[in-house]
This record gives C-alpha cells, sequence and structure tokens, in this order.
C-alpha cells in the first residue's frame, strides 16, 4: 500500500468526480455545470494542510474555471488530451515526482493517470474499471461530496485529520467562497 505521508499533491478529473457527470445546455449554448460545496471545503482544507489541488479535465468550461478562480487552484488544465502526460507535466511544474501525486478520476480516460500516480482514488459511482484500479475506493458519488471525502481519508491517514478539526472550532470563518 502506498503511503499517505509522501503525497504533495493532490490532481483531480472534473466531471464525474466535482460534479454527476451531467452536462447541461441552456438555450443560448451556454453550459451550466453544479459543483457541491463540500468539495469546495475538501480543496480548502487541503490547501490548508500544504497540499495543493490541481485540475485536469477533457472538456472546456467557463464554470470550471470560474470554479478553480474561486478556490484558489493555479493547477488547472482544460481540453486535456493525455490526462497521464498532463498530469506529470503539472507535477514536474511543481518539482514534484507522480509518485508524490493523490489522482482522483472516475473514467476510462483517467485509468493512465491513475496507473501513474503514487495512489489514487474514485468515487463510488465510477466506471468498475477505475474502481478495480484504485487505491481508495470512496463511499461518496461524484458531485457529491467525493473530493472532500478523499481530503478528510487522506490527512487521516497523514494523522493529521484532527489538528485540522481543532482550527476550525470556535475560529472564525476565514475560508474565501467555497
Amino acid at each position: 500500500m502506498p503511503d499517505a505521508s509522501s503525497i504533495r499533491m493532490i490532481i483531480s478529473d472534473l466531471d464525474g468526480v466535482w460534479t454527476d457527470g451531467k452536462i447541461i445546455y441552456s438555450s443560448d449554448t451556454r453550459e451550466i455545470k453544479e459543483f457541491s460545496v463540500r468539495d469546495g471545503l475538501g480543496v480548502k482544507i487541503a490547501q490548508r494542510a500544504g497540499i495543493p489541488v490541481g485540475v485536469i479535465t477533457s472538456r472546456k468550461s467557463k464554470a470550471v474555471e470560474r470554479r478553480c478562480q474561486e478556490l484558489g487552484i493555479t493547477d488547472f488544465l482544460q481540453s486535456a488530451r493525455d490526462k497521464r502526460q498532463d498530469m506529470l507535466a503539472m507535477a514536474r511544474d511543481r518539482s514534484l515526482e507522480a509518485d508524490s501525486i493523490l489522482y482522483i478520476g472516475d473514467d476510462l480516460p483517467d485509468l493512465p493517470a491513475i496507473n501513474s500516480a503514487g495512489m489514487s482514488a474514485a468515487p463510488s459511482d465510477a466506471a468498475p474499471e477505475v474502481l478495480a484500479a484504485v487505491t481508495w475506493k470512496l463511499t461518496a458519488r461524484g458531485g457529491q461530496g467525493a473530493l472532500r471525502e478523499l481530503v478528510e481519508r487522506l490527512l487521516k491517514s497523514r494523522g493529521e485529520w484532527d489538528t485540522i478539526v481543532a482550527d476550525f472550532h470556535g475560529a472564525k470563518l476565514t475560508t474565501p467562497s467555497l
């Protein structure tokens, strides 16, 4: 089993992880995505613990760009064609090796990145082939707190969760928009 203490960055697919995988088009060709605030809190908790979160998605959407900006995510790539190579490039940009990355994805295009990362995870409703390949099978479905669950599980495995929770007791919320 890989060691959670060696993880230095989380890189995530978006559709099917942060969303339920549905794409809604309005009549004026705008794309609408629905995000869980729980996942936003997961990002902020990871960042608070010193673990940056990156996003790699094969689609291009203004909603994704806005969500990443709101959460302070500077490592995000849209229109990805090779998620493994993009993950490795994102890691290199931070002087990290693949074995220090925890990748979360939900479907077949994520498998090369899942197989190359130090650790991996998938929402409970991921493709069976993905669930068979990942380190951690999450109980949450995509778009319903899967990323938040992943961050909690990682920090508990590292023995850091209680410190994070203690920071929230009685403290004023200083986290920007979730």
